[in-house]
């Protein structure tokens, strides 16, 4: 359980659920974690529950250029390294067909996630990993493996954080691995629309018969981000309680 002390992380989109997850299991596992997200007050809450002593936050939208330098900086003002980060923030703002999508919100959905990962990670390689080596973790989604109606912007860009990933884990090795998680519906707030009033049903498409919680995508990060994964680069890990293996969203 002290697989990544004296190892620090950025978890971006972490004031709960998935990334919430992720934080926990890093500092369970002895990490030092920056959370980020863009509500202050939740963010200080999240870290209560963290522990101070092991966890401290910078609130901002991820897709912030000025965020992500003030995150990198005070990460190494306080902890003084960035050995890890877990791209976790992503939106999804609206629904239904990707081509009644309005430009500017399929341009937002893009910017926040596909290019606010590719940019944490060249800060993080440019402060840090690119001298002395680290791990980043993507988390994008089943729905960037196939079609997803309704969500299918949202889709578009997971595909493209999926494509990504593959091109940073070719460019950044051996220094940097670069690895990703493409989880189906996990009970998180994000999520709700997906599983509310209708769980039960849901779930039944789903080989493992529930739904995901996000200690489930937490247990892979960590494993992807650590030494054990360390042959591994460019991957995305699928988690998906045997969904893809046939029917159901």
């Amino acid at each position: 359980m002290n697989s990544f002390k004296d190892r620090v992380a950025i978890v971006t989109g972490a004031s709960r659920g998935i990334g919430l997850a992720i934080a926990k299991g890093l500092v369970e596992r002895g990490a030092k974690v920056c959370i980020t997200a863009r509500k202050p007050e939740a963010l200080a809450e999240a870290v209560a529950e963290l522990g101070e002593g092991s966890a401290m936050f910078v609130a901002g939208k991820a897709d912030d250029t000025a965020h992500q330098d003030e995150a990198v900086a005070k990460v190494l003002e306080r902890f003084g390294r960035l050995d890890m980060l877990v791209n976790n923030t992503g939106i999804n703002p609206v629904y239904g067909p990707a081509l009644d999508v309005d430009p500017a919100a399929a341009a937002k959905i893009l910017a926040v996630n596909v290019l606010a990962p590719l940019a944490w990670t060249k800060r993080a390689r440019d402060a840090w990993m690119g001298e002395h080596g680290g791990s980043v973790v993507n988390v994008a989604s089943i729905a960037g493996l196939r079609a997803s109606l309704g969500i299918g912007m949202y889709g578009v860009s997971k595909a493209a954080l999926i494509r990504l990933t593959q091109e940073l884990g070719a460019e950044l090795g051996p220094k940097i691995r670069v690895n990703a998680v493409a989880p189906a519906v996990v009970k998180t707030k994000f999520a709700t629309a997906l599983y509310e009033g209708k769980e039960e049903e849901v779930s039944a498409a789903y080989p493992m018969k529930r739904l995901g919680v996000p200690e489930d995508i937490a247990g892979a990060v960590a494993f992807l981000l650590s030494d054990e994964a360390g042959w591994m680069t460019g991957q995305t890990v699928v988690l998906d309680g045997g969904v893809t293996l046939g029917g159901g969203l």
